[in-house]
């Protein structure tokens, strides 16, 4: 990934400026995938639906799912339990 991709996003104050900055970055498209990518992981991380549930629901594919489950079991960068955890910590 690139540094000044990083160090960019980074210098975002709150949530509007985040908003208005992905939308200027990515595409619908692109943001719809990252919104159902975000709903995987919160319905892979609670562990209250089978895989095809998930992909009923929100609509994304077995492989994207299965992918993402990788990532919160096996994979070191992480990302997404700190995440996950600091949310759950503000609740």
């Amino acid at each position: 990934m690139s540094v000044s991709l990083f160090k960019a996003i980074s210098q975002l104050r709150n949530e509007k400026e985040f908003n208005n900055f992905i939308r200027d970055l990515c595409t619908p498209n692109e943001i719809q995938a990252l919104k159902e990518r975000w709903e995987v992981v919160q319905a892979l991380y609670e562990g209250k639906l089978s895989y095809r549930e998930i992909e009923e629901q929100v609509g994304s594919s077995l492989a994207t799912i299965t992918r993402i489950a990788r990532f919160l079991k096996d994979e070191p960068y992480q990302g997404y339990h700190l995440v996950l955890e600091r949310l759950h910590k503000k609740n």
